[in-house]
């Protein structure tokens, strides 16, 4: 009985390590191709995408990312989900470039970025906690954060917008957590999946603490 057991347990552990292994290896393409579409996009200096186009795009290809997970048709998902959202960011990086300081700000938001990514992912490796008590929360959360967002966009608000960029550093920070845990504890077992949440998470993180930067920079 102890034998079963402890084979059942190293298989699990196994495949824990095998769905980390992949969502880091294929989280590590998709940020790289990302990055490379985002050059292209600043490159041909493409206008901003809008909100409509943004969130069509982003929700169709997700929702086929999410469909085909199961299949190699989920891998050329992810890439044309984190491609398209690559040249969404090119536009943005493009009008940060033309401020005074602009190359500082988008370089100080990308190390922030990898900062926080990798000393979350790091301690909810090291310290194997569970973090799914969060999942309700965050759910909820990004929700009245994504409504504040169309409501500041909509209304012109610049000191709401502030405030739901704050909301989405800590919510995807949350979401950092939440996910690695996940894989750890057994939770999410597909690695696609996984690495369009962290990359995700990585976007708007990113997206989140430049727009801050940018409006501490322009207080000065």
């Amino acid at each position: 009985m102890q034998s079963i057991s402890t084979a059942r347990s190293e298989s699990q552990i196994l495949a824990t390590n095998k769905v980390l292994k992949n969502t880091y290896a294929l989280l590590s393409m998709t940020l790289l191709f990302s990055a490379a579409a985002a050059g292209v996009s600043m490159t041909l200096n493409l206008p901003p995408f809008g909100p409509i186009i943004t969130l069509v795009g982003y929700f169709g290809l997700l929702f086929l990312t999410t469909k085909f997970r199961e299949s190699g048709l989920g891998i050329l998902f992810v890439f044309m989900l984190t491609g398209f959202m690559g040249l969404t960011l090119g536009p943005i990086l493009n009008l940060y470039l033309h401020l005074a300081n602009g190359s500082q700000l988008i370089m100080t938001a990308l190390g922030g970025t990898g900062v926080i990514f990798l000393a979350l992912s790091g301690y909810a490796l090291t310290s194997r906690k569970d973090f799914s008590f969060m999942g309700g929360f965050l759910m909820v959360g990004i929700l009245v954060a994504f409504l504040a967002g169309l409501g500041a966009m909509i209304f012109s608000m610049p000191a709401l917008s502030l405030a739901v960029s704050a909301m989405f550093i800590l919510l995807m920070s949350g979401m950092i957590l939440y996910q690695t845990s996940e894989i750890i504890h057994g939770g999410e077992t597909n690695y696609i999946m996984a690495t369009v949440t962290l990359y995700i998470s990585l976007y708007n993180l990113f997206l989140s603490l430049l727009q801050i930067l940018g409006a501490l920079s322009n207080n000065r």
